[in-house]
Formats: structure tokens, sequence, C-alpha cells
């Protein structure tokens, strides 16, 4: 889309490019997690209707997480395809969507909204990718990546602590909730998408720097996969697990700041996440610095496993009591965040630039996304049927102990594969080539 805006902003150059479509995607998203995480800021208990074995709130994280799943797995195509004509009104669309489930979980019968829940969950998962590729294959990636990661961050916090207010302060019932706070922030979200679609495509020196990036379609997504191999499957495998804690996490942050006696505080769930944006936004910012997309890479490798040592070093410094519960809480997200953040902007776009393939960075989130939330609804069930009687505290703490371990083993054996099996065996002239051989050369006429 051409208009006055997007040709007085190509004009005035890439970085207030960048911070303009920084602005609206940041919006955009923070208004979309509206329609998404004010569902976990209640407790739901004596749902009427509902008799299985499953606790109703654990169910209803589930099913929205399957939907968002889903969502994943038909994003894979959807959303690499996307062209950018289509890109606003399919954002639009499909929060309007999530929007109709939410009202659904307030009006229907109490099997029913699970259901409901399933439905609203079901297109947010592609929001994600529509937004980040307003900023992919910039220069700049790396910060407007890390600002749009630090949206969902800050975002989870704020909207859970408006929904926690339209109940605690307003009288709100719990099932209503949901709809109405996203109702708040639908006027907000029409503007920033219709300023986010005016956002200009990346100039001739990104393309150099970073690739052109396309629509992805299956050849393109097949040459990916066959040249990222183990390194990928490990990577998804870190993400799994680093999923299943970042969700636990933000799902169960009533039940975990209650046991630790902050429960009818709703202030804490958006302040204590405004340290951790801060750390991410610095931390990956400055990797803005880092010329080569192969180094940058590897960094981001070496930046997960480090976030994987900080969960169990300060999980443990917590037990012995020389940490603070509210600082516990906010390391434990830094360490989720430092590993969680670079799947969903900035390895995958420089991963994209550094084999130099045709395509767009949308394709490895999804790939990681759609496995990633198997592992959170994996994790729910264990806490409600296999937990031993643990409570929410001493099991999360567990699972920090395991989600650090697993998360360290997967990474390094996928730093290893790039490291010494991609990069050093394979130049980028060569995988440009490879790629290029692989999508692009007519099939052999045995007939001569």
């Amino acid at each position: 889309m051409t208009t006055s805006i997007t040709r007085a902003l190509a004009r005035a150059g890439h970085v207030w490019v960048g911070l303009y479509a920084l602005s609206a995607a940041f919006i955009t998203y923070f208004c979309m997690y509206a329609f998404r995480k004010p569902l976990t800021a209640a407790t739901y208990e004596g749902v009427e209707g509902w008799g299985f074995l499953l606790d109703f709130k654990i169910a209803m994280v589930i099913a929205q997480v399957l939907g968002y799943a889903a969502s994943k797995l038909i994003g894979v195509k959807v959303v690499t395809e996307a062209s950018e004509t289509h890109r606003p009104w399919m954002i639009l669309g499909f929060i309007l969507t999530a929007w109709v489930g939410l009202i659904l979980f307030a009006v229907l019968p109490g099997n029913w909204k699970i259901a409901a829940i399933f439905l609203s969950g079901l297109p947010l998962g592609m929001i994600w990718g529509l937004v980040f590729a307003y900023l992919e294959g910039r220069r700049m990636s790396e910060i407007l990546g890390a600002g749009l990661c630090a949206s969902f961050i800050v975002s989870s916090g704020a909207v859970k602590a408006v929904g926690r207010a339209l109940i605690v302060d307003y009288g709100l019932p719990e099932l209503w909730m949901p709809a109405a706070t996203g109702a708040l922030f639908l006027p907000l979200l029409a503007v920033s998408v219709w300023l986010l679609a005016q956002t200009p495509p990346p100039d001739a020196k990104d393309v150099a720097e970073r690739v052109k990036r396309q629509p992805m379609f299956k050849p393109e997504r097949a040459a990916f996969l066959a040249v990222t191999g183990v390194g990928l499957l490990m990577l998804v495998v870190a993400y799994i697990v680093l999923t299943a804690l970042r969700d636990f996490r933000d799902n169960f942050a009533v039940e975990l700041w209650g046991a630790l006696g902050f429960g009818d505080t709703p202030s804490i769930f958006a302040l204590s996440e405004l340290p951790v944006a801060g750390v991410v936004l610095v931390l990956f910012g400055l990797t803005a610095l880092i010329k080569n997309n192969r180094s940058a890479v590897l960094t981001y490798h070496w930046m997960i496993m480090a976030g994987a040592i900080i969960i169990a070093g300060v999980t443990f410094a917590f037990q012995a009591g020389y940490m603070d519960p509210v600082w516990w809480m906010i390391a434990v997200g830094a360490g989720v965040y430092m590993g969680y953040v670079p799947y969903n902007a900035v390895l995958a776009d420089r991963l994209t630039a550094a084999l130099r393939l045709p395509g767009n960075a949308a394709f490895f989130m999804y790939v990681a996304d759609a496995s990633g939330y198997g592992g959170s609804v994996a994790l729910m069930l264990i806490k409600n049927f296999m937990s031993l009687n643990l409570d929410w505290l001493s099991f999360f703490n567990l699972v920090c102990y395991v989600s650090a371990a697993v998360v360290l083993v997967t990474t390094f054996s996928s730093y290893l594969w790039f490291r010494f099996r991609v990069f050093r065996t394979q130049p980028a002239q060569n995988l440009e080539m490879h790629t290029i051989s692989t999508i692009a050369a007519p099939p052999v006429n045995q007939n001569g």
C-alpha cells in the first residue's frame, strides 16, 4: 500500500522507517494480547456445568493453546505465503474472530466454553508472523524484533492487570472479563493496523545486507529444511521446553503470585514484567552491532544457553533464601525471555539472511511455534495428573531446573551443528547456489 505517509517515510530514511514500523507493530501486537491473555487473570472456580476431573482453568488454557498450536500449523502455509496487500485485513479479521470466541465463552454452557476458547485461540497464532513481516529484512531488524518482543512481555502483564482490575475493582463477572478487556482495545487496534499498513518496504541497502524477503512456497520451505537439518531439530526441542516454561509462568501467574503472597495485587502482573522487557530490549538491541549474520546466529545460541543458566541459578538462590521472591520471578522471566525472544524475531531473521535462502523468517518461527505449544499442553497435563501433590510453587521450581538442563544440552548441540557442519563446510555462495539449483533447475530429460 503506497500512500503519502509511505512516501514521506521512505524519503526520511531507514531509521525513521524503523521507528515508525516498530511503534505501529508494538501497539498492534499489544492490542492482540488483550484478546489472548486476560483469560488467565481469573481462577474460574465453581463453573456451572463442568464435571470433569481436569481442572476447568487448566482445560481452558489447554484449549486455547491447542487452538494457538493449530494456528501455527496453519500459519506455516498461510502466513509464509501472505501478500503485503492482504496482511492488514488478515490481522483484523483474525482478531475479531478471536473476540467472537471470547463472547461465546461468556454465554455458552459449561462444557461448550472450552470449544469457544479453542475458537478464540485458533486465529491468534497467525498474528505474530503477519506483524513481524513489516519488520524483518532490515538493517535494524534486531532492534525492531526486540522491541516487538517487548510488546508481548509487557502486554501480557498489562492486559492481565486490566482484566484483574475489572474483576477486583469493578465487580465484572469472571466469564465476561476476557471479552470486555478485548473490547477496550478494539479502537486502538484498528488505528494501529492502518498505520502499520503504511510502512515502506525494506530499501536497497536492507536487501543487500539481509536478503530480499518474499512469499515462501513449498519448494523454498523444503530447501530450508534440507540445509538446516539436525540443527533446526535441536533448536525446536529447546523451544518446546522454553515455550512450556514461559506459558506456565504466564498462564498461572495468578496462582504463582498468590503462593508468593501477591495474589490480590493486580499491578504486580505489569510491574514485574517491565524490568524483563528492559533487559531484552538492551540485550538484543546490542546484537544489531554484529554485522556478520552467521556470527549473530551463533551469538544467539550462547544467549539462549546463558538464559538457561540464569533460570537454574536464580531458582537455587530463591530456594536457599538468598533472593527475594519478586526479584526471583523477574530474574526467571529474564532468563526465559533471553531464550524465547530469539526464536520469535532476531534468530529467524538472521538465520534467513545467513543461509541466503529465498523466503522469509516466518517459516522458521512457525515450525518452532507449532511444536512449542505441544510442550505447553504436556506440562499442564503433567501438573494436573502427575505432579505428585506438589503445590504450584514447588512444581514451578522443579520445571525451572529440568527446563534449564534440556535447553542447555539441545542448544549446544545446535550450536555445534551450525558452527561446524553448516557454516564451516558450506560457504554462503554455495548455499545460495544449492538453493537455486534445488528450486529452479528444470528436470532432466531422461530420453535425451
